[in-house]
């Protein structure tokens, strides 16, 4: 069952959907999402920053001690979707396309990528084993920017979660998905949040992705996170305020 996350995604909402074939094989600030697009006065005040490096971020991002209940898994170069191969129909919606894809926003000038799987609880029964088919995925990025490129992320994403709440179209490799709705949650994390819940329609079925980013410093964080069951209920809180601690 072991499938690279390039290779599912055409198929599939904006290639969230290859973290859960990978998942099952293979490697063992308050905002309501709404505004405009421009950076706060806080993060235009800030001092240009240096970059980390991608050793620095692997570092820095979630690893399998930091989140008990949940296997943390490194994702590899071919499976990490490139930029240039998702596209959406309005232009302002390709940030939240590239989140829901495992892909930095922005061009950062480096990023790392994780995997969080929710392990749930065993008894053993029938039930127990639909439940964990259906277990959360989290896809976790971390990007790294020079100047104010972070905050200029973030701000596209805000924009994007305006724009295109009434959704939007994403082509992944010559093959489409209809996002319908996407919602603002509200989410405190970093020094600027943004948390969101995207529907949408996959052969006349609902399929639900909770997508959160925040900005520490010159660092972005994006989680996105689905279930083979179609649907996520939460926001993937213990992976955001793992994330957020390493951050500092």
């Amino acid at each position: 069952m072991r499938t690279s996350i390039r290779t599912v995604a055409v198929a599939t909402t904006a290639v969230s959907l290859a973290l859960l074939a990978t998942a099952c094989g293979g490697d063992k600030g308050t905002d309501s999402g709404k505004g405009s697009a421009a950076p706060s006065a806080s993060a235009t005040a800030a001092p240009a920053a240096e970059a980390l490096s991608a050793a620095e971020l692997e570092k820095l991002i979630v690893e399998q001690a930091d989140l008990p209940g949940h296997q943390v898994q490194k994702a590899k170069a071919t499976d990490v979707v490139k930029p240039e191969t998702v596209s959406t129909d309005k232009a302002s919606c390709k940030p939240l396309a590239d989140a829901m894809s495992f892909i930095a926003t922005g061009g950062p000038a480096a990023s790392a990528q994780r995997k969080a799987i929710e392990v749930p609880k065993k008894t053993g029964s029938p039930e127990d084993a639909l439940g964990a088919l259906a277990a959360p995925v989290t896809g976790v990025t971390l990007g790294s920017y020079e100047g104010q490129g972070a905050q200029q992320a973030f701000a596209s994403l805000k924009t994007a979660g305006t724009d295109c709440a009434g959704g939007f179209t994403i082509t992944g490799e010559g093959e489409k998905a209809k996002v319908t709705e996407v919602a603002p949650e509200t989410l405190s994390a970093g020094e600027e949040a943004l948390a969101w819940t995207v529907t949408s329609d996959v052969d006349g079925e609902k399929f639900v992705t909770k997508l959160v980013a925040f900005r520490r410093g010159n660092t972005l964080a994006s989680f996105s996170t689905i279930s083979f069951g179609g649907e996520v209920k939460e926001l993937p809180k213990a992976v955001i305020e793992a994330q957020a601690k390493k951050l500092g």
